[in-house]
């Protein structure tokens, strides 16, 4: 059984969001602001956690951000009533793996967690032997990833995504594939979100981000690995 953390000071909203998440056979633990979270979130090590980023005492970004500096990699599903592209940015570069705007319809959101879980979960690795790409080593049985022998830290969504462009050999995978492939998610409207952790990647792997020599862009097309 996987362990959901909501973090979430909405009293009403947490309890609904847990009613549902027991129903569809999880167990959940309820923090109702960010110390609180951070604490629960250290002492249970949830399977993932549901955040909202507008908490008292800590905000979602510090607790984000608190986590990730530890080197706890659970996935993290930001709660946001915010639709600024650059809150979602925020929330990314931070470590988080997927982002729900407020109001939310429940079936959504109960599939995203659905989808995190099951991309992350052991069971969803696939024993690959180690590859390369220039001086970049990935390893899928046990998702770490260096460059020049030195280990880079990729959240759960940013590894799937390296992987699904490994996997195709160079050929071109669009937005809207790598959207359904990676996320579970089939609206075109949220390919922005492939975007943003292309971007991540670039950011963590290449020497110039700007100018990127193996994750590429083809215009009107999508993106393909470069080795």
């Amino acid at each position: 059984m996987s362990t959901v953390l909501i973090v979430e000071d909405n009293t009403d909203l947490a309890y609904g969001l847990r009613n549902n998440l027991e129903i569809e056979g999880y167990a959940v633990a309820v923090a109702g602001d960010g110390v609180a979270g951070l604490a629960r979130a250290r002492e249970i090590r949830p399977d993932l956690i549901i955040l909202d980023l507008m908490l008292p005492g800590l905000d979602g970004y510090r607790v984000l951000k608190a986590l990730r500096d530890a080197g706890d990699e659970v996935p993290v599903l930001i709660l946001t009533a915010h639709g600024e592209e650059a809150d979602k940015v925020r929330g990314f570069r931070l470590g988080a793996d997927d982002y729900v705007t407020k109001p939310f319809g429940l079936l959504e959101l109960m599939a995203r967690v659905a989808a995190l879980l099951r991309r992350t979960s052991k069971a969803a690795r696939d024993g690959a032997q180690p590859e390369m790409f220039g001086d970049v080593r990935v390893d899928p049985s046990s998702r770490m990833v260096t460059k020049r022998d030195q280990p880079v830290a990729l959240t759960p969504m940013e590894f799937d995504l390296l992987r699904a462009l490994m996997r195709r050999g160079g050929a071109v995978a669009s937005r809207l594939a790598l959207l359904q492939e990676v996320w579970g998610h089939s609206a075109a409207v949220l390919t922005r979100t492939v975007d943003t952790h292309v971007a991540e990647l670039r950011r963590k792997l290449e020497d110039d981000p700007a100018a990127p020599r193996h994750i590429l862009t083809v215009r009107k097309a999508g993106y393909r690995l470069n080795p």
